[in-house]
């Protein structure tokens, strides 16, 4: 009986827990990205030895799927649909992936607006180089280089090569690192990569010192590095133009436990942390590349006649009208209001006829009141908006605007009292003896100088049909003859 008794105990408390965890789910706000991430492994090891960085991760509710690189059953999508929202790519050696997964098939997974992670080190494969050339970096073409600095390395017992680096050279980007600075120095051993120049999408968020070069530490330089100083990279991100995002790292030790965990000294300084700065650096990264940060929506754009609340079909010349949108930013729990003094609308017909800066409550709510320009035609009043880490916001609504009828006019126009003028003072003049006499002589002497103009003319006429004598030379008789023609 008492064993009855403690299963139906069991069941119950099952069942009471179950509902708990889908009341929560239906209360709990929809984000802008699913939780799905395939994590491609070339050693399942590293599953063990960067567990910090997937623990992570997994805390902030990621679903993670580990796989190995070649796995002959990998697949990125199933019957026209993806199985993952993002890709944490830690597979640097990998020749090849397995299974219909290929550099083209990752390409085409940022392409569909996909987020990913990508480690190299060392022993980068073509593969991987490939895909971060795709994406807009370049890594070192020598296989063996590394990056080295002799200035700002990180003391360690044992007097090394100096590739184990402590970068402090950080975007400055709340959205992208987090509000909280990152004080410590972060690890970095690996390889460096060039962000390409006409590639405005990539950023630089940890870059190298002055100091550092790429070269290979075990043989001594013949020839100048072909990278150097701070255009070094050592972590960049790009943001797509469809908003995937993407974070390409020349070091996989950047994620691990050791790293994560260990404490940092810099050269040269007497500072020594507790702990290096790569733990709040990878979690504060991956959040914005995961969009749990950055990522703004556009909801209940409206626009109406000043007065009104109903939104027209048709706008006339000259109207006062009201635009307004709401702008809100995922918080990675909730959506939160957008704050800023840079969002601006375009009225906009082959080119903006009104731009103006919208005012905000605060509360998320953009607005702003204008004119109509004097002009008709298909115009659209277009928002787009850009700006660093965020994702970019671009959309419009077509509207006609039409001119006056001819019913629509004023019944008197301020352009048109010149004439009003002429026309009554046509009444005011003649009952005047004084004007009207000062009237005929002036008709009198437009008259005079008509006839003048006339007969000057006339004469001219004249002159014109005379026929002119011309001048003959004769040889015979020496003397100079006259013919009228």
């Amino acid at each position: 009986m008492a064993t009855r008794r403690h299963a139906l105990l069991l069941l119950l408390a099952a069942a009471f827990a179950s509902l708990l965890a889908l009341a929560a789910a239906e209360g709990a706000e929809e984000g802008p990205r699913g939780r799905r991430l395939l994590v491609l492994l070339d050693d399942l090891a590293v599953r063990s030895s960067h567990s910090a960085f997937f623990g992570s991760l997994q805390a902030r509710g990621f679903d993670l799927d580990f796989r190995l690189a070649d796995d002959p059953k990998l697949s990125l999508h199933r019957y026209g649909q993806y199985l993952y929202d993002g890709l944490v790519l830690f597979a640097p050696s990998t020749p090849r992936f397995g299974g219909s997964v290929d550099q083209n098939a990752v390409l085409e997974f940022i392409d569909a607006g996909h987020d990913m992670i990508l480690a190299a080190d060392s022993s980068a494969s073509d593969l991987i180089r490939g895909i971060a050339t795709e994406c807009g970096v370049d890594f070192d073409e020598d296989p063996e280089a590394m990056v080295i600095d002799h200035i700002n390395y990180a003391v360690t017992d044992v007097e090394g090569d100096h590739t184990l680096i402590a970068g402090d050279d950080l975007i400055q980007s709340d959205v992208i690192l987090g509000s909280k600075k990152i004080e410590a120095p972060v690890l970095f051993r690996g390889i460096g990569h060039m962000a390409n120049p006409s590639n405005s999408l990539v950023l630089k968020v940890l870059s190298a010192s002055p100091s550092a070069y790429s070269a290979n530490p075990k043989t001594k330089l013949s020839s100048p590095p072909s990278l150097t100083g701070s255009a070094i990279s050592l972590v960049s991100v790009m943001q797509a133009r469809n908003n995937a995002r993407v974070l390409i790292s020349g070091s996989l030790d950047l994620f691990s436990n050791r790293f994560l965990k260990s404490g940092v000294q810099k050269a040269g300084s007497k500072t020594r942390y507790e702990r290096a700065g790569n733990e709040q650096f990878v979690t504060e990264t991956s959040k914005w590349v995961f969009h749990e940060r950055g990522h703004l929506k556009a909801v209940n754009v409206k626009h109406h006649k000043v007065g009104e609340t109903n939104e027209p079909g048709m706008y006339r010349i000259n109207d006062d009208l009201e635009y307004s949108v709401e702008i809100y930013e995922w918080s990675g729990t909730s959506w939160k209001p957008y704050v800023a003094d840079d969002v601006q609308l375009q009225f906009f017909m082959m080119s903006p006829y009104v731009l103006k800066t919208m005012s905000t409550d605060n509360k998320g709510l953009y607005s702003t009141s204008f004119k109509v320009p004097d002009v008709y035609g298909v115009f659209q009043f277009k928002v787009e908006y850009q700006r660093l880490g965020y994702t970019g916001l671009s959309f419009t609504k077509q509207i006609p605007v039409r001119p006056y009828r001819h019913n629509e006019y004023e019944r008197f126009i301020t352009s048109a009292y010149p004439y009003y003028t002429a026309s009554f003072s046509t009444r005011i003049i003649p009952s005047n003896p004084y004007a009207l006499g000062a009237i005929e002589r002036e008709i009198s002497s437009f008259s005079t100088s008509i006839h003048m103009y006339c007969a000057y003319g006339c004469f001219l006429h004249i002159l014109t049909c005379v026929p002119v004598p011309q001048i003959k030379y004769s040889s015979a008789h020496k003397f100079l003859e006259t013919d009228a023609t």
